[in-house]
């Protein structure tokens, strides 16, 4: 069983940053492409950024591209999430996810992704 457990999370002032960590368990994160999605209150889920296995290929919202990196360490089975000049509309509650497929780049469906984590709380205040 592949377990996600995600850290990292906590208050942060606008314009800020934090680095968001998932751990991967039960099985070699270079099985799986990672991603991060988050949701905030009242909303739905929402794509923030993957990577394939090898890290080779990358994708990102919109909303983030610009601000955030994801990048990810096979040897310590672990995927992270750089979030730079975070604003109010960043607050969510962050999820790692995994999934045995490919990927090339662009956003991602919550519905293809296997595995999930219990998510992190991001709030950007002043």
């Amino acid at each position: 069983q592949v377990q996600l457990v995600e850290s990292g999370g906590g208050l942060v002032q606008p314009g800020g940053s934090l680095r968001l960590s998932c751990s991967v368990s039960g099985r070699a994160a270079r099985a799986y492409v990672m991603a991060w999605f988050r949701q905030a209150p009242g909303k739905e889920r929402e794509f923030v950024a993957a990577i394939n296995r090898l890290g080779g290929h990358r994708g990102y919202a919109h909303s983030v591209e610009d601000r955030f990196s994801i990048s990810r360490d096979n040897a310590q089975n672990t995927a992270y999430l750089q979030m730079n000049n975070l604003n109010l509309e960043d607050t969510a509650t962050y999820y790692c996810a995994a999934a045995s497929t490919s990927y090339t780049g662009g956003t991602l469906n919550s519905r293809a992704m296997e595995y999930w984590g219990k998510g992190t709380q991001v709030t950007v205040s002043s």
